[in-house]
């Protein structure tokens, strides 16, 4: 028997020879071209350096049987006394061997000038009659991308009986193409809903490397997008299994595949790199998957007949629907019992001989050493119904042009394009069956669903369902190598409460689970998008809810609350001892020199500023917020001021003598007092500047704390808290001028001393409340403000009242000298 259909040369000259080679040639009034694939496996094309004849050198049996197809009908059409009555069709037919090399040749003789072997150049070619009138084949959509232009130019009709591209629909560029098979549209749209049919959207496919491979997964790319399918995996696979590269190639392939984990295959490629793909996938013991096919490769007995094909898995897919041609089983059976006689050679020799062109020469070589035992299995199986109304739609326009009758036809000299017409427009019966060409050119009798039968090794082509217009799929009659129920191939897995599904690829049912971040929630179990929580809410990582947010202030009962509190007590205690103390001692020296009783209302003011921290504890308010700046500005400055009042007095005694006589009274004793109020009164203005600017205001603060809002106080207006806390300011600095360079005596206590420790620590205070203040985000922000409130209150005290106290208290000598005159007060105290 034949394996893989391939007859090598020790077995055909076991063989003796027929004369079966020379059947492809016959005279006649018309010719019509053939371009049928005899040979396969071209020698030494890579090498080709000059352009020289390219061989095949094996026989490819079903390419044969197609020539053959051909042949039936010409001579059917021949023997007819309704369709061409009268006139005889030839027919010449080459060998295309898989190569556009060697069907450019044949094509190329089929355009010259009927009669000779050249190729007339000229400007119209209307009256032009090349040598055939029109052409049956190839069978490759690659060799048609080819052949078409050439013929198209010439505007002889072409007619394909396999080639199915989609790029050959396209008229304004293949003009003069048809074909009698589908395109790859309608073959891919019944893949796709094949898929859809049993839920199948994780896939993978794979196309040979050539234009029918290449243009079909093209076409199925774009189309499975919309129907939530989603291609793991999607290669192209080398046509010629000969280079040494194709074997890593297919390698990798089945590599990849494998770690998709898919277990549908959609499989676009012709018999040779399908042969190859399967073979490889069984070396490397890839898993049973459910490999879909195409009439390309799913009726081939190469591959059924590979070793071990079992193991790959169910094998389905779509052939085009076709009939049985009635006779040409006969036909074929006749022929090869004449093709061993003499008498019939001799003949076939001298048709051939009176058709030779002088440039090709036999187109089947091979053919004179096989028999029809050999060919047996494979001319049951193979579908010649397309080969057979390609040749009769060329046979019905031909009676059209010329106008036949049942009587006969005229004899009339038909150029090629005269038939187009006719070819377009009207439909023609062969067997019974009506066709026509569609607007592509193309027809479209269907496809039938096959699967792949093995009983006892023996394989059959059972079918299983159909589609035209949609498709029906008997599943009672699908049994899968998983046998007690269909494969499953999705690309779905639950997600667990919280997560979402987030696409991967380009195509909706296939997706990773996602947790949903912070402060969103997973709202449904198919959702593909966290939902936000609204701003008063929160939620954790992977969350299917939201929770309303805590409200977060300074609250009285914490621990860093009461150690304030505890501090701040402190804080009035010694304030309020020292305002005692000072009381009792109002008219000492020391006392005195400080400022006298205007130091009592500097400790009040800082009395009250120790208790305005209070404000910064609890639940805050938009009322609250504005206390809070104002009673601490306006506590602040009636401190400042007492002290201002003193700065001024120690500058003019010490750096302006000559205008102390005029001023001080206005800065000492009772006219002191105008001073101060003047400073509280410029304070109480500029408050009521901040009221009307805009004031502190409550603001909800959703973003620094994850599960908290965060109330606080928020400033609206900065020039109205610059104007308010500045003047304040101005007072420390001026102060700080007035007494940082007066120099103490010997032994002497320096009243200036204090009042610049006193601004200095507060410059260095406010400038570490400002640089944390700007970068905490939390209820730390009120704990700075208080803790800057006692640490000014402090600061105040520790450098100015304190140090007095102590001389009050434990140095009394150094309080019992009275001055008489201002000019010698600052120099003994």
């Amino acid at each position: 028997t034949l394996q893989f259909r391939q007859l090598n040369l020790s077995f055909w000259i076991a063989l003796k020879p027929t004369c079966l080679s020379t059947q492809f040639r016959r005279p006649g009034d018309y010719i019509i071209g053939g371009l049928f694939p005899f040979g396969m496996d071209t020698i030494n094309l890579t090498a080709r350096s000059e352009p020289t004849l390219v061989v095949c050198e094996r026989l490819f049996v079903d390419g044969l049987i197609w020539a053959l197809g051909m042949k039936f009908a010409i001579d059917q059409i021949n023997n007819s006394t309704s369709l061409l009555p009268g006139v005889k069709l030839g027919y010449d037919i080459y060998d295309t061997c898989f190569e556009p090399l060697a069907a450019l040749q044949p094509s190329l003789l089929f355009v010259t000038r009927n009669g000779t072997t050249g190729i007339g150049v000229a400007c119209n070619y209307t009256s032009y009659q090349p040598r055939v009138t029109a052409v049956i084949g190839p069978h490759k959509s690659d060799l048609c991308l080819v052949t078409a232009k050439l013929f198209g130019f010439f505007s002889i009709p072409q007619v394909s009986y396999r080639a199915s591209s989609e790029k050959l629909s396209n008229k304004e560029l293949y003009p003069t193409f048809y074909r009698t098979v589908p395109s790859d549209k309608k073959l891919v749209e019944a893949v796709v809903l094949l898929l859809n049919k049993f839920g199948w959207n994780w896939i993978a496919t794979i196309g040979s490397d050539d234009e029918y491979g290449r243009g079909a997964q093209e076409h199925f790319l774009r189309i499975v997008g919309n129907h939530s399918i989603c291609v793991a995996y999607e290669g192209l696979i080398p046509t010629d299994t000969a280079d040494p590269k194709a074997k890593v190639q297919l390698k990798e392939t089945i590599e990849l595949i494998n770690k998709t984990k898919v277990n549908i295959i959609v499989l676009f490629a012709f018999i040779q790199p399908a042969q190859a793909l399967l073979e490889q996938s069984i070396r490397m013991g890839l898993s049973k998957k459910v490999w879909i096919g195409t009439e390309a490769w799913l009726l081939s007995d190469i591959i059924s007949s590979t070793s071990n094909i079992q193991s790959i898995g169910t094998v389905l897919g779509f052939i085009m629907k076709a009939s049985t041609v009635p006779g040409f089983q006969e036909y074929v059976t006749d022929l090869f019992t004449s093709v061993q006689q003499d008498a019939f050679c001799q003949e076939s020799r001298d048709f051939y001989n009176r058709m030779a062109s002088g440039v090709l020469g036999t187109s089947c070589k091979q053919c004179d050493h096989i028999s029809l035992h050999d060919i047996s299995p494979i001319l049951s199986r193979s579908q010649i119904q397309p080969v057979h109304v390609a040749v009769h739609s060329v046979a019905h326009a031909l009676h059209r042009a010329l106008g036949c009758t049942h009587q006969g036809c005229p004899k009339a000299a038909i150029k090629s394009w005269q038939l187009l017409h006719f070819m377009n427009t009207f439909a023609f019966t062969v067997n019974g069956q009506s066709f026509s060409f569609d607007e592509s050119h193309g027809t479209n009798p269907g496809y039938k669903l096959i699967i792949w039968d093995w009983k006892n090794g023996t394989l059959t082509h059972l079918p299983v369902g159909d589609y035209e217009e949609s498709l029906y799929v008997n599943k009672s009659q699908i049994h899968f190598h998983t046998a007690d129920q269909k494969p499953t191939s999705e690309c779905f897995r639950e997600c667990k409460p919280g997560q979402i599904r987030e696409i991967k690829g380009f195509h909706l049912c296939c997706y990773d689970c996602r947790d949903c971040p912070e402060n969103t929630f997973c709202s449904s179990e198919d959702s593909s998008t966290c939902t936000p929580c609204l701003q008063h809410q929160w939620s954790p990582v992977r969350s299917t809810r939201c929770y309303d947010r805590s409200e977060r202030y300074l609250f009285w009962n914490e621990p860093l609350t009461v150690a304030l509190l505890t501090l701040t007590s402190i804080t009035l205690c010694l304030t309020c001892l020292t305002a005692v103390l000072f009381f009792k001692n109002l008219e000492t020296p020391v006392v005195q020199a400080a400022g006298g009783d205007r130091n009592l209302l500097a400790l009040f003011a800082l009395v009250l500023l120790c208790l305005s921290s209070c404000l910064y504890i609890g639940k805050p308010s938009n009322s609250l917020c504005t206390t809070q700046q104002i009673v601490y500005a306006l506590c602040l400055n009636a401190c400042f001021s007492t002290f201002f009042t003193k700065s001024l007095e120690i500058s003019l005694l010490t750096e302006f003598p000559r205008w102390a006589p005029t001023f001080l009274p206005w800065v000492t004793q009772r006219r002191a007092w105008l001073v101060v109020a003047l400073c509280l009164l410029t304070e109480c203005l500029l408050c009521f500047c901040y009221l009307h600017l805009g004031p502190d205001h409550l603001v909800s603060d959703y973003k620094s704390l994850r599960t908290e809002v965060l109330l606080v106080c928020d400033t609206r207006s900065w020039l109205a808290f610059a104007l308010m806390h500045g003047y304040n300011g101005c007072l420390a600095i001026v102060c700080f001028l007035c007494t940082f360079m007066v120099e103490t005596p010997g032994k002497k206590y320096n009243v200036a001393r204090g009042i610049t420790f006193a601004f200095l620590t507060y410059f260095i205070i406010w400038i570490f409340f400002v640089a944390i203040f700007a970068t905490l985000k939390t209820v730390l922000r009120s704990v700075t403000q208080i803790g800057t409130i006692l640490m000014i209150s402090l600061g105040i005290l520790g450098t100015y009242y304190i140090p007095k106290c102590y001389i009050i208290l434990l140095k009394p000598d150094l309080n019992t000298c009275v001055c008489k005159e201002h000019g010698n007060q600052d120099k003994t105290h």
